[in-house]
């Protein structure tokens, strides 16, 4: 049948106004989308084909669930002699489940409070059922009980890894037997010859120990010989510069300062024997500082005398009686205690705050070092006390001089080949002898200091700036722990009367 040009209700040229289907456009698609979205390699359809299950049984190569454990197939599974019984109820003739009767509720009664009468499920009775004679008290079976490799070793191990960790253990014990067996026979009687020679010494000494403390500072202290024609003495001296600068005491190398021919050899640990020189002296608290020309000598490591107390372990370095290389151990016994000697040869008197100790020290000892448990420098040995006549020994009353003070007065021994004192201008004496009264003023130099502060003749002194005066030894100590030219407040007695004068320090 022929259509008409222009179908009903339309206008000419109409149908040409109108869109028509636009092509259909494919993009190209993005290779890194397309690799996260896509289809996995090799599947073309749909993706249920990876649900489907090969021969094997499993679903396209995907693993299953892996074996079920043998404590939950025992304790879940199905019991013996029960693989075709189903947990649900047969089917009947019509091919439905036959309804069964409501269990009974376990409450019993409709008033019991505990009832939920809303509930959609109750409670039923027990799974098992009696046996058929109504014991309810008959023995359920067992299961397998634990074996000994389940029990060590929580899973089963075979036989024959038993056996063989069982033969490891015997022979590992047989050999150990045999071992001990031979050690124990080896050695002979105590009787019987002992071959020493085979035995390396290896001693192992714990920090901070005595012998490992004198093998760092023994290369630091030196003796020091000095010879006059056919006189001489020994004594010791520590090396605190590497220039080669030597502290020792004054009494060592007075003779060698008086006379112009005399000679001062420090001899090292080494064996190393070097000409000395005097560099400075300072008879009134016996130090001097000599020099040596030795390349890289070892110095001592310079510690604190001001943080030592009574008790702290020292140790004493020195050339006791000519013996280099001694070393005697003791304890700080007494600190601060002023020390008085008459000086040498017409020196004036020798008087210093001292550290008191017990380290054994004899003639030959002065100038050496005291040195603390850390092997630092204290105080420098100088004097000791003795009984009797004549030269003697060690009774357990050694002094040093403090480090503090001795390295002061040793800077300005190289520095300016002297050194001055803070000097009050008196001549004093103790109160009586063996007591702590005070130091009693027996002159005073016209114009000095103590003059013109009003100090007299008689006045007793018991105090320096903070420092008590117990006698005549300490005042001066503590006028010198002050520097020429302070001002320092004294106390005094006189006529029984306390007085407090301000004396300006001169230079002695």
């Amino acid at each position: 049948m022929n259509q008409p040009a222009n179908p009903p209700h339309e206008e000419p040229g109409e149908q040409e106004r109108r869109l028509r289907p636009r092509p259909i456009a494919r993009p190209s698609v993005d290779p890194a989308l397309a690799a996260t979205f896509g289809r996995p390699r090799g599947v073309e359809g749909s993706f249920d084909r990876l649900r489907e299950p090969d021969r094997a049984g499993h679903r396209n190569g995907a693993t299953g669930a892996p074996p079920t454990p043998e404590s939950l197939a025992q304790a879940f599974g199905r019991p013996p002699g029960a693989e075709g019984v189903v947990l649900q109820r047969p089917l009947d003739d019509n091919g439905s489940r036959p309804e069964s009767e409501p269990d009974a509720p376990l409450w019993s009664s409709p008033d019991d409070p505990w009832r939920d009468p809303g509930a959609g499920a109750v409670l039923g009775g027990p799974a098992v059922a009696p046996d058929d004679d109504g014991n309810e008290d008959t023995e359920r079976p067992r299961g397998a009980l634990l074996s000994l490799p389940e029990v060590l070793f929580g899973r089963r191990v075979k036989p024959t890894a038993l056996a063989l960790l069982a033969a490891i253990a015997l022979l590992v014990g047989t050999a150990g037997g045999v071992v001990g067996w031979a050690l124990a026979n080896a050695g002979d009687e105590l009787t019987g010859e002992l071959n020493l020679a085979e035995a390396q010494a290896n001693k192992e000494r714990p920090a901070g120990s005595i012998a490992g403390i004198a093998q760092r500072v023994a290369p630091a202290v030196v003796s020091i010989e000095v010879k006059s024609g056919q006189a001489g003495g020994v004594g010791s001296g520590v090396v605190i510069d590497p220039q080669g600068y030597v502290l020792t005491n004054n009494h060592v190398v007075a003779q060698a300062a008086r006379e112009d021919n005399a000679e001062i050899t420090a001899v090292f640990t080494d064996g190393t024997r070097a000409r000395a020189r005097i560099v400075g002296t300072d008879p009134k608290t016996d130090l001097a500082v000599i020099k040596v020309n030795v390349a890289n000598p070892v110095v001592i490591e310079i510690g604190k005398s001001s943080e030592l107390a009574a008790g702290d372990t020292v140790i004493a370095v020195g050339s006791p009686f000519g013996l280099e290389n001694t070393v005697t151990e003791g304890i700080v016994s007494a600190l601060n205690r002023p020390v008085t000697a008459p000086g040498e040869n017409g020196d004036p008197a020798v008087t210093y705050d001292a550290i008191q100790t017990d380290a054994a020290i004899n003639p030959g000892n002065s100038g050496g070092a005291l040195v603390d448990s850390t092997g630092a420098l204290v105080g420098i040995n100088s004097m000791i006390r003795t009984v009797g006549d004549g030269e003697g020994g060690s009774i357990g009353l050694g002094f040093a001089i403090p480090v503090d003070q001795a390295m002061r007065i040793s800077e300005a021994l190289i520095r300016d080949g002297e050194v001055k004192h803070a000097d009050l201008g008196v001549n004093a004496s103790s109160v009586s002898a063996n007591t702590s009264e005070g130091a009693q003023i027996q002159n005073v130099v016209d114009n000095g200091p103590a003059a013109r502060a009003g100090i007299a003749e008689g006045d007793v002194i018991t105090r320096v700036g903070d420092r008590q005066v117990r006698n005549a030894a300490e005042l001066t100590v503590a006028v010198r722990e002050h520097d020429v030219g302070d001002v320092v407040p004294i106390r005094l007695v006189r006529n029984g009367r306390a007085l407090t004068v301000d004396v300006t320090l001169g230079s002695d």
